[in-house]
């Protein structure tokens, strides 16, 4: 990748990183207006997406496994599980405590592991990563609320599989990328903890 082209990605990148928190997804329950299997799967398919915390969190999530754990599909994996666990409980209304703080700091906490590059154990890292995963899955849940079996199936499976894209966008960045230049994981993981802790400002 020539001068210009890896410019050009870290210009990306750090505009993604300075979104302004309007643009973080948590925006409360859209009121059951999604009530077929398609409807309700893009629609969720495309949540992951749309908000800065959820889409800086797991692609921290893939760059951080492609860095340092090994084999890196196993946190990833841990984070989808765990994701749908939590939807599953925010479907059900089931209260869950913590819900922001503990997204705020899981932008923090992964950002810095990618800044730093910190190695451990797959175990410790599918813990760590599925623990955050919970709290991102209750408030999906909460805020996908669907009003029939057949569309809470369609906003899972649509969740699932654009939270596994960006956890590959993450890992094809950190193998691509990262590995090559580690001032790039630092500047990628520092800007995305910049906004954890900002988050977490906000909410104090």
């Amino acid at each position: 990748m020539n001068f210009k082209k890896l410019s050009a990605t870290v210009a990306a990148a750090a505009a993604a990183a300075a979104l302004p928190l309007s643009a973080l997804a948590h925006v409360g329950s859209d009121g059951g207006g999604h009530h077929g299997f398609l409807s309700s799967f893009g629609h969720a398919f495309a949540h992951p997406f749309t908000g800065a915390d959820h889409m800086a969190a797991m692609l921290a999530v893939g760059a951080w496994s492609a860095l340092t754990v090994t084999p890196a599909w196993r946190a990833p994996a841990a984070f989808v599980a765990l994701l749908v666990a939590g939807a599953l409980a925010g479907f059900a209304g089931l209260w869950v405590p913590g819900v922001e703080p503990m997204i705020a700091a899981s932008v923090l906490v992964l950002g810095l592991l990618v800044a730093v590059q910190k190695q451990m154990p797959w175990v410790l890292a599918a813990a760590l990563a599925g623990v955050f995963a919970f709290f991102h899955g209750a408030a999906h849940g909460f805020e996908l609320a669907a009003d029939s079996a057949l569309a809470s199936a369609g906003a899972l499976a649509g969740m699932a599989l654009g939270s596994a894209l960006l956890h590959v966008g993450g890992m094809v960045l950190g193998k691509a990328l990262m590995q090559r230049h580690r001032w790039l994981a630092q500047l990628a993981g520092g800007a995305t903890a910049v906004l954890g802790a900002a988050m977490l400002t906000r909410l104090a």
